[in-house]
């Protein structure tokens, strides 16, 4: 896939998975909470239909968690390629993770807006980390990719609303009230990345300024 510019790129479809059984007014990061398979399949289906719409490969990385992964499994049984990768998990939000949102502090949830990049809200995963582990599996993807394969240099994702808000940011994004707004459930953000880690470091040089 080639860019505006004439390069080489990589291309993200990444989706939300449904919405999780018992989530409503909770924060919700690794705890494990059940999806409807119904929603389930009815995800699967709007991914297989994109596949063929556009070309896509059938290969699906989902992060480990139910919510994700059943919509894997389910592509699996149709005869896809099932990838869980552990990079794709949501943010770890420690203490706070499963608790309802209105018994957090307030100052708690103040501390982590001041310093939203590298604080870790409720012990658990900064914004850092997790833009760490977002960046270590795009180069694994783009150490896979063959630009003369049109089919490998996009890749398919079901992960959850903080790992594809980072993806969608990436590094400029430090202020907690310029945050994007999150995909909604089973909603689709598509993201293109140059297909080469040199690319990559060259175009995040000439954004902030750089040679």
């Amino acid at each position: 896939m080639t860019g505006s510019d004439g390069s080489d790129c990589l291309e993200v479809w990444a989706w939300r998975h449904p919405r999780a059984i018992g989530s409503a007014g909770r924060c919700v990061g690794r705890t494990e909470l059940a999806v409807d398979r119904r929603k389930a399949k009815r995800l699967a289906g709007r991914i297989r239909t994109a596949a063929r719409r556009h070309g896509l490969p059938r290969e699906i990385w989902t992060s480990p968690l139910t919510r994700a992964a059943d919509v894997g499994r389910i592509l699996r049984s149709w005869g896809w390629t099932h990838r869980i990768d552990a990079r794709l998990v949501e943010l770890d939000f420690g203490a706070w993770d499963g608790r309802r949102w209105n018994l957090i502090p307030h100052a708690e949830v103040a501390a982590w807006e001041a310093d939203f990049v590298h604080h870790a809200p409720g012990g658990g995963e900064s914004q850092a980390d997790l833009r760490t582990r977002v960046t270590d599996f795009i180069d694994g993807l783009r150490a896979q990719t063959d630009v003369a394969s049109p089919s490998r240099t996009r890749a398919l994702v079901v992960s959850h609303a903080g790992w594809i808000t980072a993806l969608c940011a990436g590094d400029d994004c430090t202020d907690a009230g310029r945050w994007p707004k999150p995909v909604p459930t089973m909603g689709l953000r598509r993201v293109r990345l140059p297909a080469a880690k040199a690319q990559a470091a060259e175009s995040a040089a000439m954004t902030s300024g750089g040679a």
